[in-house]
């Protein structure tokens, strides 16, 4: 599920600079794993860099790991906002290293974080950028710390909602700013010296430091800026996200003559038209317009910026069902792919309860130049996820084809390359006389079938595979979203959920990276070799036979 015809034809067609991919909610994770696989196919067609929605300060040590200038990194530190965490931030990083590995610097994949180091609730001090600043330069400047001062006072979280408490207009902030811009004045006029005595890198690093410096304080002075709340976050906001665009024009710039940059983050921050946001918050309701980074950037470039929209049909983690007809996210269909922007009289906005979701509207349809579309046929989201993850390869039965009606549209998801034996399926039909015990004839009914090794099993049910026979007249197997063992092929350590939703989105989750995983390490093992998987390996279930690639 790379998308390589589409992605080699926008590319083709635009010739772009910055091709901006966009999710539409943060929490959804078949997107930053699709992110990823886009990733490796683009690099095969001449980028060389990806710049994420995180702090730029933090991703430049990110950026040496991948460089293979340290040997080892923290996400949780270098990748902001609580990404560092997830599993897709970790793949990308080691993906890139991988890749890195053995090349020359030009050809490498550089990684770089294009946010400011803000939080919508808060900003941190500016005193360890500008210390570290201060050494580089060589600078004695012994006011800097009485003039940071107590460094949590930056930070406090009673600033979003009084600006009186705010630091950011006081005499110190603006003596601070001051420093700030003498700075990176000063890293120019002694770039030549500088970059001798230390290095290119180094050099490079200080003027991010000095540029970053200046827009922390830029956005401590806006939060002290008093207004009702609409208006403080609206300022903040836009404050934001101009920052974003000064670091986009400046990444676009060290990049150019290396290659396009990938460039992903959420819609609201890619777009090209305003970005607005209604919402309640504290108990107040809130209503903001500012000028997204993309605006400002696609301003600059031109046709050079493209700008791919991400859409959300349907997730069941999210507790977000299938769109309403009418709607562009409908109109896209019940499949996962790039598509172009919808056409037709009479679509409109999705009107969906869950906050942060960006859903298409007008505005971003008649301005993007191509939709990353999550159908929202039942298990199309699970699909995504699953077939989003390192060395995953999909196969899937199509409609009317040679094999049996109640196969059509399974999906089978493999590590292999000659696509054998499956670690996972999504089914939508019960097997006649067979497999009927989940129902799944219902409307929108269908089920997630994972493989498990005998030790995860049994810590899932309190007892092993081969016990399940004693068992199963005592499970309701049309229970959705419950984890549970199959109904037919238990005995051969596999487990199933029908319709998973948030219930069983974490265990899910971890059993199918678990199943990935093993199954990579079952394929270096020699033909024959016992797996504990209840079965030897090689095997698999009857009704998998369907399936030659």
């Amino acid at each position: 599920m790379a998308f390589d015809t589409e992605l080699q034809a926008l590319v083709r067609a635009h010739r772009p600079r910055l091709l901006a991919i966009g999710e539409p909610y943060h929490g959804e994770p078949a997107f930053p794993h699709l992110r990823n696989r886009i990733l490796e196919t683009l690099v095969k067609h001449g980028f060389r860099s990806i710049a994420i929605e995180s702090d730029r300060v933090a991703g430049l040590a990110v950026n040496d790991y991948v460089q293979g200038r340290r040997d080892e990194v923290d996400l949780s530190a270098g990748i902001s906002h609580g990404w560092g965490t997830h599993p897709a931030s970790r793949e990308l990083i080691d993906w890139l290293r991988a890749h890195n590995e053995g090349l020359p610097p030009d050809e490498r994949v550089t990684f770089h974080g294009f946010d400011a180091p803000t939080e919508i609730t808060g900003a941190p001090s500016p005193g360890p950028i500008l210390r570290e600043l201060r050494e580089y330069l060589g600078e004695a400047l012994s006011e800097l710390d009485r003039l940071v001062g107590d460094e949590k006072r930056w930070s406090a979280p009673e600033i979003m909602f009084d600006a009186a408490r705010s630091p950011g207009r006081s005499p110190e902030a603006t003596a601070l700013r001051g420093i700030a811009e003498d700075f990176r004045t000063q890293l120019y006029a002694d770039a030549p010296r500088l970059v001798r005595e230390t290095s290119l890198e180094s050099w490079n690093r200080a003027t991010v430091l000095a540029s970053t410096a200046v827009g922390l304080l830029t956005y401590h002075g806006a939060m002290a800026v008093p207004g009702t709340q609409s208006q403080r976050i609206g300022r903040l906001l836009a404050v934001r996200d101009a920052l974003m665009a000064q670091n986009l024009l400046d990444i676009d710039a060290r990049e150019r003559d290396r290659g396009p940059v990938l460039v992903c983050a959420h819609n609201v921050h890619l777009q090209r038209h305003p970005g607005r946001w209604d919402s309640r918050w504290d108990g107040q309701d809130l209503a903001a317009q500012w000028n997204g980074a993309g605006s400002i950037v696609s301003v600059s470039l031109g046709n050079r910026y493209v700008y791919v929209a991400g859409s959300l049909g349907a997730s069941g983690p999210l507790g977000l069902g299938q769109p309403e007809p009418g709607t562009y996210e409908y109109q896209l269909g019940a499949e996962t792919g790039i598509f172009p922007p919808p056409t037709g009289d009479g679509l409109r906005e999705r009107a969906a309860d869950l906050l942060g979701l960006s859903s298409l509207d007008a505005a971003t349809v008649e301005t993007c130049d191509a939709i990353l579309h999550l159908g929202f046929a039942p298990g199309a989201a699970d699909a995504a996820r699953i077939a989003g993850l390192a060395g995953v390869t999909e196969t899937r039965i199509p409609p009317a084809s040679e094999q049996p009606p109640h196969t059509w549209g399974d999906r089978f998801f493999f590590t292999d390359t000659d696509r054998v034996r499956p670690f996972a399926t999504i089914v939508g039909h019960d097997v006649p006389g067979f497999d009927e015990r989940s129902r799944l004839a219902g409307p929108g009914r269908y089920r997630l079938n994972i493989e498990v090794d005998r030790a995860e099993f049994r810590n899932l049910f309190g007892y092993g595979p081969e016990e399940f026979a004693a068992h199963s007249d005592g499970i309701n197997f049309t229970e959705p979203d419950r984890l549970l063992p199959h109904p037919v092929y238990a005995g051969q350590g596999w487990v199933s959920v029908v319709n998973p939703g948030q219930a069983t989105a974490e265990d899910v989750t971890r059993l199918v990276a678990r199943a990935r995983s093993r199954r990579n390490q079952q394929n270096l093992l020699p033909a024959g070799t016992a797996t504990g998987v209840g079965v030897p390996a090689g095997a698999r279930p009857p009704q998998l036979a369907v399936v030659r690639g």
